[in-house]
């Protein structure tokens, strides 16, 4: 049975009347959050670290900017918008500390309160309103009238109306013009880590810089394997994302399906699929959380050295100076990719 989908008919922003929402951090969903909520007619404020780098940005952007503590006192609705691996200091430190009977926490991801980074207390509701994509694209879709997909989750219902608080703030954001999902805090958080690492981003990644040196190695030249294994990924990802994997290929040739149905499972094999399910267990058992929760407080040795070998692969090198030759593309050269060519 399909899922229901939750739309603007389903929420009520009345859940708010009154009240104080706090959204602690202004990063890339922090501040989406927050202007949208605002733009819906919601009370905003914002809670920052002394000195954050934020403080002047979120002033300018015409909100009440208080210290952490300050805004989980002041607020009834406070969402977490912090990177996963600095919640549990701040929670411990300045939102415990603050909370009260009777609030909510929100989440836009599950890893700190599903593998118990955070220990929240009981009388407390804890919910996640997770958008399927960048805080950016949220902020720029609700300005365009449009909303972003997002996920709701309850983790505590202590006031038995936290679903409703979940769905209004997917409404204040925009996400119910588009269609919210609910789901769970695992079932959320382990996807979501399943696919970074195996697909989107892990797999992805590893993919290209196998294909592009699989290539160089047999003596193409580094820009023909550049431009096969790397530029046109995003008109593959493009079709697939508008139209689907079948959509995809009935807009290509028969020579590139021929290709893909009968090759793709050659390398995309039986024994790959048995990484994914061994990756799948580690994030299940927690494996994964415990091995970043003790990279990072060791300082990032290894996630830095891994980081920084990446950006000294010959790909980055050749799709630096080819990149340079396509002027209607936007371009970023991110800092500490190899720039010299």
């Amino acid at each position: 049975m399909p899922a229901k989908v939750y739309t603007d008919k389903d929420a009520d922003l009345g859940v708010f009347r009154n009240k104080t929402l706090a959204v602690l951090g202004y990063g890339s969903q922090g501040h989406a959050h927050a202007l949208n909520l605002r733009d819906s007619g919601c009370k905003v404020i914002i809670g920052l670290y002394k000195g954050s780098k934020s403080l002047k940005v979120a002033k300018q952007h015409g909100f009440k900017v208080v210290e952490t503590g300050q805004a989980v006192r002041d607020a009834d609705v406070i969402m977490v918008g912090l990177p996963d691996m600095k919640q549990a200091s701040v929670f411990k430190n300045d939102i415990l500390p603050n909370l009260a009977p009777g609030k909510t926490l929100i989440f836009s991801h599950g890893l700190a309160v599903h593998f118990g980074l955070i220990k929240a207390p009981k009388d407390i509701d804890i919910i996640m309103v997770a958008p399927k994509g960048p805080g950016h694209m949220v902020r720029r879709l609700y300005v365009e009238g449009k909303g972003m997909p997002a996920l709701i989750a309850v983790g505590q219902n202590k006031s038995k109306k936290a679903k409703q608080t979940a769905l209004a703030w997917a409404k204040g954001i925009g996400s119910t013009r588009a269609g919210v999902l609910e789901t769970t805090f695992k079932e959320e958080t382990e996807t979501d880590l399943f696919g970074e690492q195996a697909v989107l981003c892990g797999g992805a990644t590893a993919l290209v810089q196998a294909g592009f040196e699989t290539l160089v190695e047999a003596g193409y030249q580094p820009e023909m394997a550049y431009f096969e294994c790397l530029h046109e990924l995003k008109l593959i990802c493009d079709l697939m994302y508008e139209s689907g994997i079948a959509g995809m290929r009935f807009s290509i040739s028969e020579t590139a399906k021929y290709g893909d149905i009968t090759r793709g499972p050659r390398v995309i094999n039986r024994a790959v699929k048995k990484e994914m399910k061994k990756i799948l267990t580690e994030i299940q058992t927690g494996k994964f959380t415990r091995q970043w929760v003790n990279e990072y407080k060791g300082g990032l040795k290894n996630y830095n050295r891994l980081l920084q070998k990446g950006t000294k692969h010959p790909i980055e090198k050749t799709g630096l100076r080819l990149r340079s030759m396509m002027p209607w593309m936007s371009k970023k050269n991110i800092k500490g990719v190899q720039a010299s060519y």
